[in-house]
């Protein structure tokens, strides 16, 4: 990404977090009564919380520790923390201006107003809390969804167990231990192949090369290999980095171009779109990846982004595998995704082209999943 690029989009993001949280800083110590010395903690420890992802990522650029995995988790776990407690923020906004314009809350509000104050804001965190507590579970719990599709093509097989994670996002968040979890799952379902759409990696490889994250995908087995895409992240930390460390560990990386698995089965693989803007480099046409393909034979695309489902379709292609949506990852933001995506999560089909887009299996930013689960498909290909 040029330096011009990347100073505005990194001026954008702060200028949007820095407001984000002076508007809820500001409403909770409305909560707080001005003699209270609550107010000195609340400041020290609301300063602490969000400035600490930040304080984090820069930390594990000069001096990857312990030290910098703290404030990395806690800076995570703030940003889950943010979204609800904004949205508190605005809902109680809303409730406060209908009461000026209509008068709606009773008199036991009114006649002990910063008494309901108080009252309000620690039930919103107590809840707020909760919530995240229960996504943090739900995120730790990888649960396997079981997807059958008939291709109406021959092939040597009558059938092909895949095994599909997009979005591990390997790194501080989502380290050894956690990996571990998701091959033992894998493995536990005895696929012949193993496929993984885009962004393996989250970002800085530091934190995976520390954890050794990646000898955990080199424990992974399949009859056919495991192969994987380039997804935004890989991009964004610097993608020939991740590339070399991912085929390091017996992961087979397809970059705008297909192979044949046992002379019956097309696996093609995209860069992602985001290569132009992080790079540089402008990713092949679809039609020119498959341009030599034998089209007779099953062939399955890889494509981090869904985006433009009909070009599969055009370019005669079975089975697209996407995933780079997570579905929102946090409620209700996965309203926005399915705005935004003609599919943001699940299975579709257009024409005789199979479609199915990965929440994902980790996740970008705090380690928090609401309104999805944490998912391994469990594919099972029957051909004609």
């Amino acid at each position: 990404m040029k330096l011009s690029s990347f100073l505005i989009f990194i001026s954008i993001v702060l200028l949007v977090y820095i407001s984000v949280n002076y508007y809820i800083f500001r409403r909770g110590l409305q909560t707080l009564p001005t003699d209270s010395n609550l107010r000195g903690y609340y400041i020290g420890l609301f300063l602490l919380f969000s400035l600490s992802f930040w304080i984090g990522r820069v930390m594990e650029r000069f001096w990857l520790s312990h030290v910098s995995d703290i404030f990395v988790w806690i800076g995570s776990i703030w940003l889950a923390f943010m979204l609800y407690f904004v949205l508190w923020a605005l809902l109680f906004d809303i409730l406060r201006l209908l009461d000026y314009l209509f008068g709606i809350f009773p008199n036991i509000i009114t006649a002990n107003y910063a008494k309901a104050k108080f009252i309000t804001g620690i039930s919103v965190t107590a809840i707020s809390a909760i919530i995240v507590i229960a996504g943090y579970i739900n995120f730790m719990s990888p649960q396997v969804r079981d997807l059958e599709i008939k291709i109406n093509k021959p092939a040597k097989w009558k059938e092909l167990k895949i095994a599909v994670a997009s979005d591990i996002h390997m790194g501080t968040i989502v380290g050894r231990k956690q990996v571990d979890k998701y091959v033992e799952i894998i493995n536990s379902l005895k696929p012949d192949l193993i496929l993984f759409p885009g962004d393996v990696i989250d970002e800085d490889l530091a934190p995976v090369l520390k954890q050794n994250t990646g000898g955990a995908l080199a424990n992974l087995k399949s009859k056919y290999g495991v192969y994987a895409i380039t997804g935004n992240h890989e991009y964004i930390g610097g993608v020939e980095e991740a590339v070399k460390y991912l085929e390091d560990h017996n992961v087979k990386m397809i970059r705008d171009n297909y192979l044949v698995i046992d002379g019956s089965l097309v696996i093609a693989g995209r860069e992602d779109s985001s290569s132009a803007q992080f790079a540089n480099l402008k990713r092949k046409p679809l039609e020119h990846i498959l341009a030599d393909a034998d089209k007779n034979l099953p062939v399955i695309l890889m494509d981090h982004q869904p985006f433009n489902l009909d070009l599969a379709v055009k370019n005669g292609v079975d089975l697209q595998l996407s995933g780079h949506t997570h579905h929102g990852q946090l409620w209700p933001l996965n309203f926005i995704t399915k705005m935004v995506y003609e599919l943001s999560w699940g299975y579709k089909k257009k024409s005789d082209t199979h479609f199915y887009v990965s929440c994902g299996v980790g996740g970008w930013g705090p380690p928090v999943r609401l309104g999805s689960s944490s998912e391994i498909i469990n594919l099972k290909v029957i051909f004609k």
